[in-house]
């Protein structure tokens, strides 16, 4: 049976506590900053994917993604 390796974001020294609110977002941001840079097809987005599934939690994510769709998103993307 192979192993499964479980990770999360490494540690930013721009978010010292542990409250990880503020990292979850600019995670989320930086995705969709990437994306909007480089396209959809890159995969030098993926790590800023990874980052954010692993903090934040999935109905933040799924309210986020309805106010992008909505043009209501409260960030710059």
């Amino acid at each position: 049976m192979a192993e499964i390796e479980i990770k999360t974001a490494p540690a930013d020294f721009r978010f010292p506590t542990t409250n990880q609110t503020r990292h979850c977002f600019t995670r989320y941001i930086e995705y969709h900053k990437c994306l909007n840079a480089k396209g959809e097809d890159s995969g030098d987005c993926d790590k800023f994917a990874k980052y954010y599934r692993s903090l934040c939690p999935g109905e933040w994510v799924e309210k986020w993604n309805e106010q992008r769709e909505n043009g209501n998103f409260p960030g710059p993307l």
